[in-house]
């Protein structure tokens, strides 16, 4: 080998390593100190546009109006969030913007989008609750059972699901506690598991259960167009200390009709994520729907089944993390 072609081969070698010890720490740092701690995040909706909001007590923070009015760098999206944490330049803009009028929007009237505007994976628990599995007849699993959605079932708080243009007539909700991780998870033990995730939110496994039968697979009745509504708000991890312990909801036209606590889940949040890990990688942004407690139209008796139609208004409720509201045309 000659002079010239060794000292080439040398110089790139250093240079990929450079490059490989940057990307490796830039990495640890987004997935550990930077990542955003003590906040509730609402993605505020313009158009097509969706940009970061945080609630306070003045209500949401527009990220996007005070990072630049202010130039205080910052992530203005959710996405930004997961990819480079921002934790402290979030922090600091707060404090900065808490001092001048005009940057916070009435949540009684700004337009939220979904809280997690892009997930790579949506994946859903079935049967995750022990009443739930008796309701319908089911024994409890012995493992999860999981299925999943598309990024085109995500809806929003106040948002709109159209039942009457879908193939199908038997229409029920499904409150559910959301999972959204924080950190890139393979493997990871359910000792460690909840270190991986960023946050929680309200959600509702919207379903259309006659094609859901359809086949054994059952996602045709899952992932309809805007059939995941999450939100209103996405609460950090910190917030919310035991998610095995919080009250669950759902109620139709102001009618009670699921109402638990998400202790009773068959396989709880670490198991759900260590468990996921095992099978695939979990991305930061990806979402888990941890399952539903019992009360759904499908465990009625048949004699008692009025499905969900065109003009009902479905509220979910969990504790700490918000209600959920959306309409059905």
């Amino acid at each position: 080998m000659n002079r010239s072609r060794r000292t080439f081969l040398e110089r790139a070698g250093a240079a990929a390593s450079a490059g490989l010890l940057v990307r490796s720490t830039a990495l640890g740092a987004a997935e550990s100190t930077d990542m955003p701690r003590g906040m509730t995040f609402g993605c505020i909706r313009r158009g097509a546009e969706l940009s970061l909001g945080i609630k306070t007590d003045r209500g949401i923070l527009d990220v996007r109006k005070a990072e630049s009015a202010l130039r205080q760098r910052a992530p203005v999206t959710i996405d930004e969030v997961f990819r480079r944490g921002g934790g402290p330049q979030l922090q600091r803009l707060l404090e900065r913007a808490g001092k001048q009028d005009g940057f916070f929007l009435d949540e009684r009237t700004v337009e939220l989008g979904p809280c997690v505007t892009s997930p790579e994976k949506i994946i859903c628990v079935g049967l995750n609750y022990r009443k739930h599995a008796a309701e319908t007849g089911q024994p409890v699993p012995k493992q999860p059972i999981l299925f999943n959605k598309y990024n085109t079932a995500l809806n929003a708080h106040r948002g709109v699901i159209k039942v009457s243009q879908e193939p199908a007539e038997q229409f029920d909700y499904e409150v559910e506690l959301v999972i959204v991780m924080g950190r890139v998870a393979r493997r990871v033990s359910e000792a460690d598991a909840l270190s991986f995730v960023f946050g929680y939110c309200t959600g509702n496994d919207f379903t259309a259960r006659d094609l859901q039968r359809v086949s054994s697979q059952w996602m045709l009745g899952k992932s309809l167009d805007g059939f995941a509504p999450i939100g209103p708000y996405l609460v950090t991890a910190d917030l919310v200390p035991d998610p095995n312990r919080l009250k669950i909801e759902c109620r139709v036209n102001g009618e009670v009709r699921q109402s638990s606590n998400t202790a009773d889940m068959v396989f709880n949040c670490a198991s759900l994520v260590s468990y996921a890990s095992r099978h695939f990688t979990l991305k930061p942004g990806d979402i888990i729907f941890t399952g539903t407690p019992e009360g759904v139209i499908a465990g009625y008796p048949k004699e008692r089944q009025v499905w969900l139609k065109a003009g009902d208004r479905v509220t979910s409720t969990i504790e700490t993390l918000g209600e959920l509201q959306f309409s059905l045309a």
